[in-house]
């Protein structure tokens, strides 16, 4: 089959081996070429606040509905706006597989195709069709498309596609950009907040639990979930709904009774269907949901101090000899590792692990559970700590006081934080972080010391203080950080240092440096409906001038900020963000 050009707004067309095809204007096709599309009506429930949409969704479309209602609710809101107009302009997004033999060879997200629509009112509002034939001038994503392929796919498909794949263009009359923003509604509720299990759900009303699922979506989107732990997250509800089609596409090609083999396939599909069903209830769970389900870590027991209370020094190197003992005592317990995981597992409160010069990689930095203080020998760039990238964390801390010492920790892979300190103490001193995913999370209710080290890399901010946590921060720098794109999070601008402030955290910061990332340096994210309680009276913040810096300077004294010598030289200082 021929190959096709793609031209999606701000990418590069995708064109056949022989030739590159030229771009053209909405309205004049170059030839046999397709038009580009027209603008499609934008969508207002991405950028709604988190109290429209609980509105939205609780509050009148799925007030008093079960799980089961709920089909009916959005089917019966989206008729009520159809109903209005009978003609409009949209653009078809579908499948490239209805279009290409060979789709794995195909980069593009969708086949797009100006149509225009014919609303009638269905027989059965659980499925609604909308019948489509191709607009002039013939348009579409696909500048080399044939318009006789479009035509034959659109008569095998007897002129009637799912109404969700059909999005209205910009420019017609108001009741067109309804009915647009009406499909986008009920577009987000199946993305987003339908599960195929919610039937099975014991809640006193359904629109309680869609109102748990908005929170997560606010949360990701204002940052209060790290981009990179939402990603991960829409990645597996994603999985989940592939998965599910699949096993439904698989039962309804057996057309007799199931052979041995199809059968085991078919609870194959179904059990690993159920396991990742429950992957996401765990991350619905307010209690696990912060870094996503972390199996090992949860189950991970503290062993605490030796019978004998004696401390053990377990020294890593490949070999050891007499010149690296020599500074301990006559009377110290040692233990030689040439692997920095087993010393790890060796570890019991109170042991020191000590790291000569090398590179070194272990799975089990991110379950410790033990106070003990880990210290390189030497320069911080002598001894460098890789993650595994098969491993969702890389340094998590769940003990009373977990110290770090004169160490290199290189983030490959992992997505979540570099260093996520779950609960009680750690201190790092001396060390060097590169990020890849997010920086350093302190969640709430545990503390963080960080003195002369630095910080770079992090897609996220720097240093991410959740609601009640506590940060020291001392002589450190931090730089080239939030390096996302603006398009992955809607938090663009974190910088060097985030604070979530309700409740509120406490931060100390002396002598540092902050510069050169992306945003300000220190951003106080602060949700929009706890404003008349965390800063009284004040309930909006302007780009400049005295009323932003009198906020600011309320805020650092309600979230208990103590800042002295720091040297931020980012877009701005200190930013007061609302989400």
């Amino acid at each position: 089959m021929a190959s096709f050009a793609a031209e999606e707004s701000g990418e590069e067309p995708v064109a056949g081996p022989s030739r590159q095809l030229p771009l053209c204007s909405w309205g004049e096709g170059t030839g046999g070429d397709a038009a580009p599309l027209p603008a499609q009506c934008s969508s207002q429930v991405g950028t709604m606040k988190r109290r429209d949409t609980v509105a939205l969704y609780c509050d009148q479309l799925l007030r008093g509905c079960r799980a089961e209602d709920a089909n009916e609710a959005m089917s019966k809101y989206l008729l009520e706006k159809l109903k209005v107009k009978e003609k409009w302009l949209g653009i078809w997004k579908t499948n490239p597989e209805l279009f290409f033999i060979n789709f794995e060879d195909v980069i593009i997200p969708f086949v797009g195709v100006l149509v225009e629509v014919t609303w009638k009112p269905p027989q059965s509002s659980s499925n609604f069709k909308a019948s489509i034939s191709v607009a002039e001038p013939f348009s579409s994503n696909i500048a080399n498309i044939p318009r006789e392929l479009v035509d034959n796919v659109l008569e095998e498909l007897d002129h009637c596609v799912p109404l969700l794949e059909v999005y209205p263009v910009e420019g017609q009359d108001t009741a067109v950009f309804d009915i647009a923003q009406a499909l986008d509604v009920v577009r987000f509720f199946y993305d987003f907040l339908w599960r195929d299990w919610d039937d099975d759900e014991s809640c006193e009303t359904y629109a309680s639990l869609i109102e748990e699922r908005i929170k997560i979506w606010c949360d990701i989107e204002s940052g209060i979930i790290p981009a990179t732990v939402g990603h991960r997250f829409r990645k597996h509800l994603e999985k989940y709904k592939n998965m599910h089609l699949e096993l439904v596409q698989y039962q309804s090609n057996i057309k007799e009774e199931p052979s041995a083999e199809e059968a085991v396939e078919c609870w194959k599909k179904y059990y690993e269907l159920v396991m990742l069903c429950g992957l996401l209830k765990i991350w619905e769970d307010l209690r696990l949901r912060a870094h996503g389900p972390l199996t090992p870590r949860i189950l991970r027991r503290r062993k605490g101090y030796r019978s004998d209370g004696k401390p053990v020094t377990h020294i890593v190197a490949k070999t050891m000899t007499a010149e690296m003992v020599k500074d301990f005592s006559v009377d110290a317990l040692i233990q030689q590792h040439d692997n920095l995981n087993l010393a790890l597992d060796s570890c019991y409160s109170g042991d020191n692990v000590v790291i000569f010069p090398g590179k070194y990689k272990a799975v089990n930095l991110s379950m410790l559970t033990e106070d003990i203080i880990i210290k390189g020998v030497g320069r911080p760039e002598e001894i460098v700590i890789f993650s595994e990238p098969t491993h969702e964390s890389f340094v998590v801390s769940k003990g009373q006081n977990v110290k770090l010492m004169h160490l290199t920790l290189v983030q490959q892979g992992t997505i979540d934080g570099i260093v996520v300190v779950e609960s009680g103490h750690m201190t790092l001193v001396n060390c060097i972080l590169k990020c890849e995913g997010t920086g350093v999370c302190v969640l709430t209710g545990a503390s963080l010391t960080i003195t002369d080290s630095e910080i770079t890399g992090a897609q996220g901010a720097g240093v991410e203080l959740y609601p009640g946590s506590t940060a020291i921060l001392e002589g450190n720098k931090i730089h080239h950080c939030s390096n996302f794109n603006s398009s992955e999070t809607s938090q663009g601008t974190l910088g060097g240092i985030n604070i979530k402030v309700v409740p509120i955290p406490k931060l100390k910061m002396k002598n540092n440096h902050v510069y050169s990332n992306n945003g300000h340096g220190v951003t106080i994210l602060q949700p929009t409906d706890q404003l008349s309680t965390v800063a009284e009276g004040i309930l909006e913040f302007t780009a400049s001038g005295d009323t932003e810096e009198d906020t600011v300077s309320k805020l650092i004294q309600d979230l208990s900020l103590e800042l002295s010598n720091n040297t931020l030289d980012d877009i701005k200082g200190i930013s007061v963000v609302n989400s």
